[in-house]
C-alpha cells in the first residue's frame, strides 16, 4: 500500500515528508502525484510560509523511481513517461516556490532522490548518508533535472564521473563536491536542520524568498539579465512596508543617554 508524502505547516515552516519507508521512499505514481499536490498546496498558500522543508521517513531518503512498479507496468514506456512527467511537474513547482527550500537527508539518496536534493536550496545530510547515481544500473538515463542541475552543483567533470561510472559517493565527498551544504552526525541532524530552518524563518520572508529565486535563476541566463532582475527586485522590495521599516530603523542612530557619556 502506498503512503503519499505528508504535508504539514507550522510556524511558517511547510514540511513535506516522503513516507514510504518500507519501499525506501521510492517514488511510484501515487507518491509522485502526492508530492506534486503538496508542492502546489504550498504555492497556493505561500503567504503564511517562510521556508519549505523536504524530509523522509525511515532508513533511506529516497531510493529513486519505483523500479518494481516499472517492472509490473503493462506498458512500461507509458508508465515511465507518466511518472517522469508528474515528478518533473513537482520539481518545477518546488523550484518555483517563492521561499527557500531545505532538504534534510537522513540516509541514501538515489536516482530521482538526487533530483530532489538538487531542487533544494540548502541540503543538510547525515554523515552516513550515501548518494547513488542508480540510473545506469537499471539501463536508464537521468531524469528529475539531474542532468541539468548536477553539473552546476558539482562541476561538469564530477557530474560525468558520477553518472557515467555509476559510482556512489559518501557524505564527505558530497560535501567536498558541493552536492550537499553541510554534514553532521545523525543524532544532531534534526537539531541542526532546525537551526538552519529557524534562521531562515527569522529573516524577512520576501528578502530571503527573492534571494532564493535569484540564485536558482543564475545558471540559466546571462549576467546582464541577472543584473536587470536584481535591480528590479531590490527596487520593488525597497518600497515595501517591511523593508521600509527595517531600513529606517537601521539608519536611525541610537538615542543618546547619560550612560553613553553625555552630561546628566
Amino acid at each position: 500500500m502506498t503512503t503519499p508524502p505528508l504535508l504539514s505547516v507550522s510556524g511558517g515552516v511547510a514540511t513535506i515528508r516522503l513516507s514510504r519507508p518500507d519501499a525506501g521512499n521510492a517514488l511510484d505514481l501515487p507518491s509522485a502525484l502526492a508530492l506534486r499536490d503538496a508542492v502546489a498546496e504550498i504555492a497556493d498558500s505561500h503567504a503564511g510560509v517562510h521556508v519549505a522543508v523536504l524530509r523522509a521517513e525511515g532508513r533511506l531518503f529516497c531510493a529513486g523511481g519505483d523500479v518494481r512498479a516499472m517492472a509490473a507496468a503493462p506498458d512500461r514506456a507509458a508508465f515511465v513517461a507518466e511518472l517522469a512527467g508528474v515528478l518533473h511537474q513537482a520539481l518545477s513547482g518546488l523550484r518555483a516556490l517563492p521561499v527557500p527550500v531545505v532538504a534534510v537527508v537522513q540516509g541514501t539518496a538515489a536516482g530521482a532522490g538526487i533530483g530532489l536534493l538538487l531542487a533544494a536550496d540548502i541540503v543538510v545530510a547525515a554523515e552516513h548518508a550515501t548518494f547513488v547515481p542508480a540510473y545506469a544500473s537499471v539501463g536508464l538515463s537521468p531524469d528529475c533535472g539531474v542532468s541539468a542541475l548536477l553539473p552546476a552543483a558539482v562541476g561538469a567533470r564530477r557530474a560525468a564521473l558520477f553518472l557515467l561510472t555509476g559510482t556512489s559517493i559518501d557524505a564527505a565527498t558530497a560535501l567536498d563536491w558541493g552536492l550537499v551544504t553541510e554534514v553532521c552526525d545523525v543524532d544532531d541532524l534534526d537539531a541542526r536542520a532546525g537551526e538552519v530552518v529557524g534562521g531562515i524563518a527569522a529573516l524577512p520572508r520576501a528578502a530571503v524568498g527573492e534571494a532564493a529565486r535569484l540564485l536558482r535563476l543564475t545558471p540559466e541566463r546571462s549576467y546582464a539579465a541577472q543584473l536587470a532582475d536584481e535591480a528590479a527586485t531590490i527596487t520593488r522590495l525597497s518600497g515595501t512596508p517591511e523593508a521600509g521599516a527595517l531600513i529606517t530603523d537601521f539608519a536611525t542612530p541610537p538615542s543618546q543617554s547619560p550612560t553613553n557619556g553625555d552630561p546628566a
